[in-house]
Formats: C-alpha cells, sequence, structure tokens
C-alpha cells in the first residue's frame, strides 16, 4: 500500500489530502483524511458587496473566504501601488509643465506658485473664473496650468466600469429642447408617447430634480400635511419599493391603480405626472407620481451620472469648471469641492477657452506651445497596453521551444502557440453548454433509475439555454419531462448562454419602444426568433447576429456578424468624445443598422471579461464531438487530444524523476505572495 501526501497550494489556502493508493489487487485505495488550511491575511478580515462595492468587516472571515466574499489579498497591495503611479505620473507632468513655463518666460526659478499672504485661500480659484474674461498676469496664468493639470478630469474607460458608477448620460440635445421648450421629462415624454413615439431617454439627474420640486411646491397647496420637508427628506435617494413603502406606513396610503396594456400604463403614468404640475391630484395619484420620479432620480445615481449633470449645468450655465467651482466658493466658503469630478472635455474646453483669452495679451501663447501644453503634459494619457502577452496558452494547442537568451547567454525553454479564448465569447458560450448537457444525469425519485438526455432532449434543451443565463434545477425540469417532479438533476443550475442573454434583453427592449410588448421567458424559441427577425427586417438592424455556426470552416468562421458585433462590444475601449463611446455608436449604426438610442443599449451590455483554459483552435476541434453527445473526456480523445495529461503504466515507470526541485527564480511568478 502506497502512502500519500497531496498538496494544492493557492494564494491563500493549501488544500491536502492523505491518500493510501493499492499496490496489489487485493488492497483497496482509500482516503485517510483530507482539508484545507486558509491563510488570512488582513484583507481577508474585510468582505466587499458584490452590488453595492463597498467593504465592510467580515464576522466570519474563514466562511466569507470560502465563500469568495474576502477580499483578495492583493486587494490592499494594488490599491496603494495604483495611488503611488497616479502621484508619480502628477509630479512627472508638473516637473514638465514648470520646465516648459520657464523656458517661455511665464515665471522664473524664484516664481512662488502657491497661495501665500492673508485672505488668499481661494485666490487661484478667483483668478481662474476671471481668466475666462480679462487679463491676468503671467505668474497667475502658469498657476491655473499648475491647478488644472492636478485635476484633469473623467477619462471613460468602458472595460473598468462597475455597476455602482451608474451610467454616463449623453442627453444634451434633450435637455436643451426641454429648456427651450420650459418643459419637465414628464411633459416631454407624454408629447412625445401622443406623437406615436416609444423610445423614452435617460434624463439627467437635475432635470428629474426640477421637476419634482415643481409637483412638491405646486400639490403642497393641496395635500401640505404630506409634502412636509422631513417627509421630503425622509424618501431621497429611495427606490420604488422603498418610497410607496414609506408613503403606506406613515400616511397609509397606496399608490394609484394604473393598470392596462404596456403602452396604456406608460401613457397614463406620464399623464398623472404632465397634470402634477398644473391640477390637484388625489393622494393615491399623488403618491404614484411622487414614487415614479423619486425612483426615476434614484436611478440616475451613481458616479457617472454625477458626472453628466455636472456637465450639463456647464453647458446651459455657460461656464467653465473654474466659474462653476468659484460661484460655490463665494457662496459657501466652506463648500467641499474634492469630490466634484467632471469629464476630462469639460477641462479642456475651459483650457481652450482660457488660452485664447489671454493669447489677446500674450503673443508668446502661440499654437505650437499650447499643443505641447495641451496634447503633451496636461492631458496626454498614453493607450491602455495590450495584456494579450500575459495569457496563458491553450493546454492542447501550445508547444515548448527552445531559444537563445540573449542576456545570459543561455538556451531556454518557452511556451508557444494558440492563446486561450475569452468566455464570452459566442464559441466559448456554445462549447460550455454542450459540455454541461452531456454531463446531466436525471435520477428518478421513485426508482432510482439514472439516465444520461437523450440527443434530441440536448438539443432542445441547448436551444432554451443559448439565451438565457441559466436554469435552475425545476425550470430545467419542466422544460425536458412531462413530470419534473419525479425527478432529479444532478446540477442545481444549468448555465447558459450569459452573452446571448444579454442581447437578448436588449432585444426584448427594442421591441417595446417599438410597440410589441413580449415576455421572451414565457415564448417558445422559434417564436421569439420570428418576432424579433420580423421586427429586425423592418427596422433594417442586421437579422444575421441572431445566427452563429460554430462548424464555419477557415476566415468565414469569424466573419460572421455576430461574432463582428462580439469582437467589437468586447475589444472597444474608449474614443475621445465626452463619453468614451460615441465611436462605437456610429459603428453600431452603420456596421449593423442599430439606430443611436438602441446602439446605447448594446453597447452598455455587460460581458464576462475572463477567459477559458482552451484556445478557439481547440474548441472548435473538441465541440465537434460534444455536439454528437460525447463527454469531454471522449471528445478531446476523439479530437486527438489528451485531456488530463495522464501516463500510460509503463510511462509512469519509466519517468525520471528529479532528486530534488529546483528553487524558483526570483520575480519568476506573477503573483508575488505565491512566490
Amino acid at each position: 500500500m502506497k502512502k500519500i501526501l497531496g498538496l494544492d497550494i493557492g494564494t491563500t489556502s493549501i488544500g491536502w489530502a492523505f491518500v493510501n493508493e493499492a499496490e496489489k489487487e487485493d488492497e483497496k485505495s482509500s482516503i485517510e483524511k483530507l482539508g484545507v488550511r486558509i491563510i488570512l491575511y488582513d484583507d481577508n478580515l474585510k468582505i466587499v458587496d458584490r452590488k453595492t462595492g463597498k467593504v465592510s468587516d467580515s464576522k466570519n472571515p474563514i466562511r466569507d473566504f470560502e465563500g469568495g466574499r474576502g477580499i483578495s489579498p492583493n486587494a490592499g497591495r494594488t490599491q496603494k501601488r495604483s495611488a503611488r503611479r497616479n502621484l508619480d505620473r502628477y509630479q512627472l507632468r508638473r516637473t514638465a509643465l514648470i520646465k516648459i513655463l520657464n523656458e517661455n518666460n511665464f515665471i522664473t526659478s524664484k516664481t512662488l506658485l502657491s497661495e501665500e499672504g492673508k485672505g488668499t485661500t481661494f485666490s487661484t480659484y478667483k483668478v481662474r473664473a476671471e481668466a475666462t474674461k480679462q487679463k491676468i498676469s503671467k505668474e497667475e496664468f502658469a498657476k491655473i496650468l499648475l491647478m488644472i493639470n492636478k485635476k484633469r478630469g473623467y477619462k471613460s474607460n468602458r472595460k473598468a466600469k462597475s455597476d455602482d458608477e451608474g451610467t454616463a448620460i449623453d442627453g444634451m440635445e434633450i435637455a436643451k429642447y426641454m429648456y427651450d421648450n420650459n418643459l419637465t421629462p414628464s411633459q416631454y415624454v407624454y408629447e412625445m408617447l401622443r406623437n406615436g413615439g416609444k423610445y423614452i431617454p435617460d434624463f439627467y439627474r437635475s432635470d428629474l430634480h426640477n421637476e419634482l420640486n415643481k409637483i412638491w411646491d405646486f400639490q403642497k397647496q393641496f395635500h401640505s400635511e404630506i409634502l412636509t420637508d422631513a417627509f421630503k427628506e425622509q424618501i431621497e435617494s429611495k427606490g420604488k419599493l422603498a418610497t410607496s413603502k414609506i408613503f403606506l406606513g406613515q400616511y397609509k396610503i397606496y399608490t394609484a391603480e394604473n393598470k392596462g396594456k404596456r403602452d396604456e400604463v406608460k401613457l397614463q403614468s406620464y399623464k398623472w405626472r404632465t397634470e402634477a404640475l398644473s391640477k390637484q391630484l388625489t393622494k393615491e395619484e399623488l403618491a404614484y407620481v411622487i414614487v415614479e420620479i423619486n425612483n426615476n432620480i434614484n436611478s440616475s445615481n451613481g458616479y457617472l451620472g454625477a458626472i453628466s449633470d455636472r456637465s450639463k449645468e456647464l453647458y446651459f450655465n455657460k461656464e467653465t469648471v473654474g466659474e462653476y467651482l468659484y460661484k460655490q466658493l463665494k457662496q459657501n466658503s466652506s463648500a467641499k469641492l474634492k469630490n466634484q469630478v467632471f469629464y476630462r472635455q469639460d477641462y479642456l474646453d475651459e483650457f481652450e477657452t482660457i488660452w485664447e483669452k489671454q493669447k489677446e495679451y500674450y503673443p508668446e501663447l502661440t499654437d505650437e506651445l499650447k499643443t505641447e501644453i495641451r496634447d503633451v503634459i496636461i492631458f496626454y494619457q498614453r493607450p491602455l497596453k495590450s495584456q494579450k502577452g500575459l495569457l496563458s496558452h491553450c493546454e492542447f494547442e501550445s508547444w515548448e521551444e527552445e531559444y537563445n537568451d540573449k542576456e545570459s547567454n543561455k538556451k531556454k525553454k518557452r511556451r508557444v502557440g494558440h492563446r486561450v479564448i475569452p468566455k464570452s465569447s459566442p464559441l466559448f458560450q456554445e462549447f460550455k453548454i454542450w459540455q454541461i448537457l452531456n454531463n446531466i444525469e436525471l435520477t428518478n425519485i421513485r426508482t432510482g433509475e439514472l439516465t444520461k438526455l437523450e440527443q434530441e432532449t440536448k438539443e432542445l434543451a441547448f436551444a432554451k439555454l443559448n439565451i438565457v443565463n441559466k436554469l435552475s434545477d425545476k425550470d430545467f425540469l419542466k422544460l425536458i419531462v412531462e413530470n419534473p417532479k419525479d425527478f432529479q438533476v444532478n446540477f442545481k443550475d444549468i448555465e447558459g448562454n450569459r452573452t446571448n442573454a444579454e442581447l437578448y434583453k436588449v432585444f426584448q427592449k427594442i421591441l417595446e419602444f417599438e410597440g410589441d410588448e413580449y415576455n421572451f421567458s414565457k415564448m417558445k424559441i422559434e417564436e421569439i426568433n420570428n418576432v424579433v427577425t420580423k421586427k429586425f427586417n423592418e427596422l433594417r438592424i442586421s437579422k444575421e447576429i441572431l445566427n452563429f455556426d460554430s462548424e464555419i470552416d477557415g476566415d468565414n468562421f469569424d466573419k460572421q456578424p455576430i461574432m463582428q458585433l462580439w469582437h467589437l462590444l468586447y475589444s472597444f475601449v474608449e474614443d475621445k468624445s465626452r463619453t468614451g463611446n460615441e465611436r462605437l455608436l456610429q459603428k453600431l449604426e452603420t456596421k449593423f443598422g442599430f439606430k443611436k438610442e438602441y446602439a446605447k443599449l448594446i453597447a452598455n451590455i455587460p460581458l464576462q471579461y475572463d477567459y477559458g483554459n482552451l484556445s478557439a483552435r481547440a474548441i472548435r476541434k473538441i465541440l465537434a464531438y460534444l455536439k454528437e453527445g460525447n463527454t469531454y473526456d471522449a471528445a478531446c480523445m476523439f479530437a486527438g487530444y489528451n485531456h488530463s495529461s495522464s501516463l500510460t503504466k509503463e510511462e509512469r515507470e519509466n519517468k525520471k524523476l528529479k532528486d530534488k526541485l529546483e528553487l524558483l527564480p526570483k520575480n519568476s511568478l506573477r503573483n508575488p505572495i505565491v512566490e
């Protein structure tokens, strides 16, 4: 009997198992003991809420760590490194800016670049606000540039956004129309719906706040006992359900019933909101209106929503960032300015305005100097470096090769070949579903009999799973058997096609905006595809994005419209527009036919940004055999791969083992905690 101790060494835990392995026919292999030892770093004593991103202390660190709620031990180190990098880059820009200002005689080595003396605390803010309209000194101009260099605005990065950041709002045209015609969001939408419009745009938070205040002030003359300042404060930042509960709990008022077809409910909702500005509402109607608007405001909250709102205020007030901030300081010298973030473009607009004004007084402010200071020093931001070189190699389609290392002049080995595939790829999603389907077993609760799925049943299940995020075991059984209560399935949840699920959510919204009321969750696959295809034909949207064929050979595989759409959404990072995705919206419109409002929906779908462990080349070979009903190991074998890298008995006996393991070279691993 051979005794073996197996160790699985991870970043924050060590899994272990002590087993007896049979060497003779009369012996039986067994597990003596197994377990895991968790290494608790400081960060594991805290947990992060997946929805809000808030960090709090863990009450049960081990349980939270095992449940994946503990913060990565690298998180604190990464955060501090990021702060150091930002500081270093700011200081490099500052040094370069001072140097060029010095060379062009705007300052000298003796110029004081900070505020000094009594009553000068906000003097640079004051001069910055005045610089757009009048002459300032060269030293003051230099201080303004240094101030802009320190805080230069938010620049979008689509892949780095989190859910709690919210959504950037790009509705300046609509906001301008409402401003010119003195309309609230509800009046705009009500007018649009009555004229046959369907799409309801996102509104700036300030416009929604103004609407709520107007309705509140007008209805207060009829319902002063309800619309108190204390009650307004109580419902602030509350969602639909929470606001409804406060109305019910405090005043015993239910919201008015609004029943009917989707379009009728929508029209009635905005009719009440419009009437609330000029006509007395019942208590129930008032509750309905307040709940709806308060929910809209709550939905528009978030980091990006607030930035969009400030940008809109600058536009309508015809102000620069400096004027906007100084106005607050004049009203309240203790005003908090630190967390008021603006778009990068707003700072660029201010830079341009100040430069052009001061150019009237200082001829040395040439276009060449402006380009150098603006594009090379203050606002330069290099594109994100490609990290493709860090991707793992496919275990089946990669190999080791020897090469001569120039530094050490020695022969070394490196792995080359095909890289792993993104999990959001339509190919990976289909591969994952078939792999799961071939592993599903049904247990008859009465007889205990185990059965595999028939091929016809797998194809039926695949069609459904291909457009949903996942199916619960109960929903899956309802789909494939007549008496689901008589069976159990060996998966709690059956994962579907996450990428398609997000796309079909948007497709359903497009149908709703076009006046077609459908619930995809209650429809058959053929019906869903028929109604979507029909509507896409009417709207001249490419219906080919509904189809994916994993068996197409050669270059035509990547030329499929769905692959091109996925690749565009996955690979696009940002452009130089205010919101960072104008070029993406244009491509979605010109290449696939999505109108701008629908392109925005497509552009904002969340994709998985992690990777599988196989390449597209290997998956396409294996997938053909998975579709025939083979399990993963058998499909790999038919495709010519050894899926477990296992050795035969003869190979194991002839394998030469090292006397001792060599030490890892310093910094050879990407994770310093493991090293």
